[in-house]
């Protein structure tokens, strides 16, 4: 019988253990999108216990207390205690069975903290108070606990109007781990609330000191903190979209909306839409000139309890997959960047599963014979991000694209301790490939180029000559 969460957990076949413990195990990780705070890792925060460091900000967690029974007091509550908030999600471990949050939290216990006793109710106290008096040591700061992980490089996510002074910071203390930004311009396209936009304007014009009067204003500032991302490292974006967008416009249109929205009216749908294909477009023109890669996260139907909403405000846990037909506008906007060959390259992560096998071709539609993996199939995102949902990526990628080419596993998270998960990806990555090596559907005599070629490549070396970081 296998043993839960031992140095051969998830690896089914000796083939699988081999290619995880010779080729993967001890690779670097580059980290390429995440939501970690710079400000942490810039003053190097030593958090005050397990609740800071692994509760806060974590909404998966706090689902599957919602899910317990667990009074949101201790979930999102000011008036109950660290510990006894802590209590309430050992008490809901159990009960987590089967959940990838199960898988997870021993991981992350074990590999951070060495612990490999299963938290409840019974153990919670004893893992509490042994895990704390750790965060107190050094090595545990938020810089210790990326170093802890064999993190290379991350990136963060970071809007066009943020400073950058704790990327400056970081760098200027020359701590050994990369730290670049992300571009992710959401709020720059945010029309629909005509209110906050223009504030959102004013305030970048602040920092890029260019007078925003019109559309091809808005475009020069944003093209200003643009150059300014890419003094500072950064070479991704991010757009965070419900669906792609691929309508057709013309100058004079968007003048016009964006008008109207900075006199404080509402635009309607068709003109929201219009507005923010003109944006998509001039951001993934941006990234083709800088040679940039742009990331598309599309897909989940956010902010779905208004009650709750009203009381805790946005990402604290009801969102959910959404089920938007989306394949022939990604199809429109994708060709109309590619038509004027200032397509960048490109990875597109979809929430829906039933989405995978057509993010797999279109992905295909736009490869263009100059860049290895030029258009991604991004990594299993989100509700996504466990077992079944990388299997089923890694095993769609694999019969419609080129898994050897694939760039491979990202965070997605706000937690320092969140870092098993590439673990848990290239175990994952290992045993499909084992499997299918002692079932005949791969050679054997080519365990060796699987190990080099397909296992290093997907969980390391890809995403180091993709990015060119």
């Amino acid at each position: 019988m296998e043993q839960f969460n031992d140095e051969n957990f998830l690896l089914q076949t000796k083939t699988a253990r081999r290619l995880y413990h010779d080729y993967a195990r001890e690779l670097p990780i580059i980290d390429f999108h995440c939501h970690l705070d710079p400000a942490e890792i810039a003053l190097d925060r030593q958090f005050e216990n397990m609740t800071r460091v692994w509760l806060n900000g974590d909404h998966y967690k706090w689902r599957a207390m919602r899910a317990n029974g667990i009074d949101e007091r201790f979930i999102t509550g000011t008036e109950t205690t660290d510990w006894e908030k802590f209590e309430k999600w050992a008490e809901t471990v159990p009960y987590t069975m089967r959940n990838p949050l199960y898988h997870w939290t021993h991981m992350e216990l074990k590999s951070a903290f060495g612990i490999k006793e299963l938290l409840n109710s019974e153990s919670a106290e004893r893992i509490y108070l042994q895990c704390n008096e750790r965060l107190a040591e050094k090595d545990f700061s938020a810089r210790g606990l990326i170093k802890k992980f064999g993190v290379e490089t991350l990136c963060t996510t970071d809007d066009p109007a943020d400073s950058l002074e704790h990327h400056r910071k970081i760098a200027a203390d020359g701590f050994a781990v990369k730290v670049l930004p992300a571009w992710r311009p959401d709020k720059a396209m945010a029309v629909e609330d005509p209110a906050a936009y223009k504030k959102y304007v004013e305030k970048l014009a602040e920092v890029s000191g260019v007078d925003i009067r019109s559309f091809d204003t808005l475009i020069e500032a944003l093209r200003v903190r643009h150059a300014y991302f890419g003094e500072h490292g950064c070479r991704l974006s991010d757009h965070g979209i419900e669906e792609f967008f691929a309508e057709e416009y013309t100058p004079a249109g968007v003048e016009t909306v964006f008008r109207k929205v900075m006199s404080g009216k509402e635009p309607g749908v068709q003109e929201i839409r219009m507005f923010k294909t003109a944006m998509l477009t001039e951001f993934g023109i941006m990234d083709w000139e800088t040679g940039w890669t742009q990331q598309f996260h599309y897909g989940a139907l956010r902010n779905n309890n208004t009650r709750m909403f009203r009381r805790i405000g946005p990402d604290t846990g009801y969102d959910s997959i959404g089920d938007f037909t989306v394949a022939r506008n990604m199809s429109r906007f994708l060709d109309g960047l590619d038509s004027r060959d200032k397509l960048a390259k490109t990875i597109i992560y979809n929430l829906n599963p039933g989405d995978n096998e057509m993010v797999a071709t279109m992905a295909g539609n736009f490869q263009d014979g100059r860049i290895p993996g030029k258009i991604q199939f991004g990594a299993a995102w989100w509700f996504l991000d466990q077992k079944d949902g990388m299997e089923k990526q890694l095993n769609t990628l694999s019969l419609l694209g080129l898994l050897s080419r694939f760039v491979g596993m990202l965070t997605d998270s706000r937690s320092f301790l969140s870092y098993a998960r590439h673990d848990y990806f290239r175990r994952t990555l290992c045993n499909i490939l084992g499997n299918d090596i002692e079932q005949g559907l791969l050679p054997v005599s080519e365990t060796e180029f699987i190990g080099k070629q397909i296992v290093q490549a997907v969980c390391y070396r890809n995403a180091l000559e993709y990015f060119k970081f």
